[in-house]
């Protein structure tokens, strides 16, 4: 499993040659830790102590030597050599050293992986305790430059668990307010609520001396106070003394003391008996603080490796009737898991990636398809002018090209044709683009519908995502070519007669009212309706004196009834005139160029008029199909891709795979598919233990 608990356990920390392996000894009741000069514990020990004592030992206990029982009843075992007892606490001692050796060397490095023990003994507490190397100020010899800062990563790593337990070591015979244990500790528990101070080597302060006000709390407080130890010596060490005899010879040390021995409540507070036993107490009882949280988190990963469980399935199928059934069972929930999603039902068995995703923050399955319809397609279509592209000299151009070799009476019809059709045209990409992301989507729902027993069979999944990618790509074709038909449809007849089509009356006459509107308005009238004899609205006895004369009329609007609309005149631009020998005038015509332009002529008033015009009809069906467009696109994606794929699905993937020849060995398993089964089985087993003993600890009276 990915996720792991933060159990509750003991964290043991302090400065080098502080004591902490000898607390861990005379806790233990064996000595079996490495020892020596400089960083002897190089990698983290977690220590887990077991209680073996039962009645039956207990009432034979006294028929044998203590050495004798403790051989047969003691013995340790290494997680990674499983199986292997270890009876010998020498044994124990050198496999440590050579597992640390393993992956720190010999140059007194440092290695996170912590190493992990179990003892079972009737002498020791049920206690969980972790060692970690003692803090380091400077390197020494081969060590890393960064030596301090490894191992006080190392130590912040294990203490920053909210439900460890701090043991912080400290020499007594030095000053408590330099305690490198005392300051890791209060780094992550400022208010020493889940600390507990050890004072060791109290036999080697100075005569005159102790550690009372330590112990009472006055120097530096914390919540589960101060426990003072008397470790064995080094001449105790060289001598073999057993620890045993050591607890004996603290015992006495502490009730003999001038100052411990008299005070009961001093009394109280010493020895590593009552520090084990304080200890198993607070320990218990910080578990049950935890409890509740613990047991949620336990039962939420029992649920998991469950799923992960159902998800593997039973052992491998072996007879063709079975596998056959199986095969049929997973083609046609991965179909039915399709078809769901893009209804928007949800998959009842979708994979990791569907339940691991913010479902509720975020789209998926088919509402993804239909935001691509409405916010992606539509609102991009619907911001699609209709003259992007498209420039005034262009379609002063475009009129002036349709007229000929003379100006019609009419605004050129062909026109408005040519340049109507040139913006239409610029639809087809979007909705080419629009069938892409559809396509895309289709692919990411299919990968979404893919059912959790589908993982045991990597071949089958290969073959069924290759088959829906097949269908996908079949179904692309005809529904590009069909969205490309849209708008050849559009092009094929340019429909003048539709009911929300202006027209070219209505066109005219929404100019006129414009103009009029601006000339009610105080605006300055442009040249289109001007005349040199006035307004041809205006009243006057005379209507004859408001009609353009021949010599009123520009050359070069002579005919056609545009030029009613607009009346202004033009001076004809003068011609240069020459002169022969004989006084005769002879008019040169100047060359036209190789290529001409409509824009190289000043825009005159009627073709300012027609522009005008036209960008009015091309703006009112441009605006009809680009409505028509946006409503068809969606429609042509649905019916010739999506509903296509998901109706065809489960009959292209029986159809595909399910063939007598290969059902064998698309429904063979991962190679890892059995381990991860079994693994998933021992970590369940191992969950539920872990339950029944958190539901102990809430029946526990850790007051008895």
């Amino acid at each position: 499993m990915s996720s792991s608990l933060d159990l509750p356990q003991i964290v043991v920390v302090g400065g080098q040659s502080s004591g902490k392996s000898s607390v861990l000894e005379s806790i233990v009741g064996r000595s079996f830790l490495p020892r020596g000069t400089g960083i002897v514990t190089r990698r983290p020990l977690i220590l887990q102590l077991f209680n073996t004592s039962t009645k039956e030992s207990k009432s034979s206990e006294g028929s044998k030597p203590k050495d004798i029982q403790g051989s047969l009843n003691e013995y340790g075992e290494f997680l990674h050599m499983p199986g292997r007892k270890f009876h010998d606490f020498s044994a124990i001692r050198q496999e440590i050293v050579a597992e640390t050796e393993r992956l720190t060397g010999r140059n007194k490095g440092v290695d996170a992986t912590p190493i992990r023990l179990k003892i079972y003994s009737p002498y020791v507490l049920a206690l969980t305790l972790v060692d970690l190397p003692g803090v380091a100020k400077i390197p020494v010899g081969d060590q890393p430059h960064d030596i301090e800062k490894q191992i006080q990563n190392m130590c912040l790593e294990y203490i920053q668990n909210p439900n460890a337990i701090v043991l912080a070591v400290t020499s007594a015979n030095t000053d408590l307010a330099n305690s490198d244990a005392i300051k890791m500790a209060q780094s992550v528990d400022p208010l020493g609520l889940r600390t507990v101070g050890v004072l060791t080597k109290v036999d080697l302060m100075d005569q005159e001396t102790d550690c009372a006000d330590i112990l009472n709390n006055l120097v530096i407080p914390l919540r589960r106070g101060y426990v003072a130890v008397v470790n064995r010596g080094q001449k105790d060490i060289v001598s073999d003394m057993q620890i045993r005899d050591g607890l004996i010879k603290e015992e006495k040390f502490f009730r003999t003391h001038a100052v411990y021995g008299k005070d009961r409540n001093l009394l109280a507070k010493c020895g590593t008996p009552r520090l084990a036993k304080n200890l198993n107490s607070m320990l218990m009882h910080h578990i049950r603080d935890v409890l509740p949280d613990l047991k949620t988190r336990i039962t939420h990963m029992m649920s998991d490796v469950q799923t992960e469980i159902d998800t593997l399935g039973s052992p491998a199928l072996t007879s063709r009737s079975s596998r056959g059934g199986a095969l049929l069972g997973l083609l046609s929930k991965f179909a039915n898991n399709f078809g769901s999603l893009l209804d928007g039902h949800g998959a009842k068995d979708a994979n990791a990636k569907m339940k691991n995703s913010t479902t509720q923050n975020e789209l998926w399955g088919g509402a993804r398809i239909s935001y691509i319809f409405t916010e992606v397609f539509a609102s991009s279509l619907i911001s699609v002018g209709a003259f992007d592209g498209l420039t005034n000299e262009e379609i002063r151009t475009t009129i002036a090209n349709a007229n000929g070799t003379r100006p019609s009476l009419f605004i050129p019809e062909i026109s408005f044709d040519i340049l109507v059709r040139r913006q239409i045209t610029r639809l087809e990409q979007p909705g080419i683009q629009c069938v892409d992301l559809v396509y895309e989507e289709l692919q990411r729902i299919a990968s979404q519908a893919e059912p959790n027993e589908l993982t045991r069979f990597p071949l089958l999944r290969d073959r069924m995502l290759e088959v829906v990618q097949t269908l996908l790509r079949r179904a692309m074709n005809p529904t590009q070519l069909m969205v490309s038909n849209l708008v050849k449809i559009e092009l094929a007849y340019v429909n003048t007669s539709h009911p929300d089509f202006v027209g070219g009356s209505q066109a005219v006459a929404g100019l006129m009212s414009r103009l009029g509107k601006e000339s009610k308005r105080g605006i300055p009238r442009t040249p289109l309706l001007s005349s040199p004899k006035g307004n041809q609205y205006d009243e006057g006895d005379d209507e004859d004196e408001n009609l353009p004369t021949s010599k009123d009329v520009p050359p070069g609007n002579a005919s056609g009834i545009m030029s009613v609309v607009f009346r202004g005149t033009q001076s004809p631009t003068p011609r240069k005139v020459a002169f022969d020998n004989s006084g005769t005038s002879i008019v040169h015509l100047s060359k036209p160029p190789q290529t001409m332009k409509q824009t190289d002529v000043p825009m005159s008033d009627r073709e300012q008029v027609e522009m005008e015009v036209i960008k009015s009809l091309i703006e009112s069906y441009f605006a009809i199909v680009q409505k028509n467009f946006i409503d068809m696109v969606p429609k042509t994606i649905m019916y010739f891709l999506v509903n296509h794929v998901r109706d065809s699905l489960q009959n292209e993937l029986v159809k595909e795979l399910y063939r007598d020849a290969e059902v064998g060995q698309l429904m063979n398993e991962a190679e890892d598919i059995a381990e991860r089964r079994e693994r998933c089985n021992e970590t369940k087993e191992l969950l539920g233990k872990a339950l029944d003993i958190v539901n102990e600890v809430r029946d526990f009276n850790t007051f008895k």
